[in-house]
């Protein structure tokens, strides 16, 4: 019975989109359908004599995670990482991001459920080439990143998938969290405050799992990942602003093409300087093994802009987890312009 309202849903999804792109649509629900027919309850693997032992550490530990996002957290406690899925590739969907070969404000596409997203998923990465292409071939810049989790935003149970179980404890710990603060609160129409938002849950989320149940040399690595992080994504960021202001000039487009590359080049330069500072920490080498552009750039600001505004709001609670999302919410019910200038005005500098 739950299969068929899957599937009633689904197609009521697919039929109310056939007049403006039944074709991604289809894709979309094909892919959904086809997670929910390779799932089974994690419960039923861990009682299982066939389930390797290796993932029955990993998915009782999983459902820890769960019982401390809900007890200690607040996150929803519904049924959303209650079952496992083996997908047989390494990402549940590849993202198609596009920019304007000189602008830094990404393409935008709207769906049913999600409203308005800086993005486009599939869950084929053939496909997402394949949309890229079109969009490079119109003179777009554009990256293709594969993205191990997604959330449904409360509409189905989501599952935990072959495409992460594999990380360390608090990596799945951080994208788990990451995925329920979807559930708790989202603003339609507005990628940078859904993520910059999940990004401070996550981060909050695994300080506190890490002070309750991890090792000292998990809490020293994610530490030390965690810096790292932060200085790369500062390293883009002000390449991003950079960038922009390049764009608002008058320039002809020849000299904006070669100050483009110029910069580019630059931030490539700078990563190097800033590895061998990180002792030869290789994390983001795939990140810039392709030559990076604007929509490559734009996807990373989309995930922190505003991550320094909600850290301060979060301060502001005294860390208080169920206020934050209370204030969060009352956010998210603002016009667009309205929230993300009271977010600004909480950091030096706008974040």
């Amino acid at each position: 019975m739950k299969l068929l309202v899957r599937i009633l849903l689904a197609s009521l999804l697919l039929l109310t989109a056939a007049c403006t792109n039944a074709g991604y649509y289809l894709q979309s629900v094909s892919g959904q359908l086809d997670i929910w027919r390779r799932e089974r309850p994690i419960d039923t693997l861990l009682a299982d004599p066939q389930t390797p032992s290796a993932l029955k550490d990993k998915l009782s530990r999983v459902v820890e995670m769960r019982q401390f996002a809900k007890s200690e957290l607040a996150l929803p406690g519904d049924r959303s990482y209650t079952h496992y899925a083996d997908l047989g590739r390494p990402f549940v969907v590849w993202n198609v991001f596009a920019t304007p070969e000189f602008s830094m404000k990404p393409l935008q596409w709207c769906f049913l459920f999600a409203g308005c997203v800086n993005y486009r998923g599939y869950f084929s990465r053939e496909a997402a080439e394949r949309f890229a292409s079109t969009l490079s071939a119109e003179g777009k810049d554009v990256y293709v990143g594969g993205v191990p989790a997604y959330s449904t935003l409360g509409w189905f149970a989501d599952p935990v998938l072959n495409t992460f179980i594999h990380y360390p404890e608090y990596r799945i710990a951080q994208l788990i969290f990451h995925e329920l603060a979807h559930r708790e609160v989202y603003a339609p129409h507005d990628s940078v405050f859904n993520e910059s938002f999940a990004v401070v849950v996550e981060q909050a989320g695994v300080e506190r799992w890490l002070a309750r149940q991890g090792t000292e040399a998990e809490r020293s690595a994610y530490a030390r990942e965690r810096r790292y992080r932060e200085e790369f994504t500062e390293l883009v960021r002000a390449y991003h602003g950079r960038l922009r202001a390049l764009y608002e000039t008058d320039l002809a487009p020849e000299e904006m093409r070669r100050r483009k590359d110029d910069a580019i080049s630059q931030m490539v330069g700078d990563y190097q300087r800033l590895k061998e500072q990180w002792g030869g920490f290789t994390g983001y080498d795939a990140w810039f093994a392709r030559r990076p552009n604007n929509a490559q750039i734009a996807s990373v600001a989309i995930y922190t802009r505003l991550v320094p505004a909600f850290r301060a709001l979060l301060n502001e609670h005294g860390g208080n987890l169920p206020e934050f999302y209370s204030a969060v919410r009352k956010l998210a019910e603002m016009p667009k312009e309205k929230r993300t200038a009271e977010l600004e005005a909480r950091t030096p500098h706008g974040g």
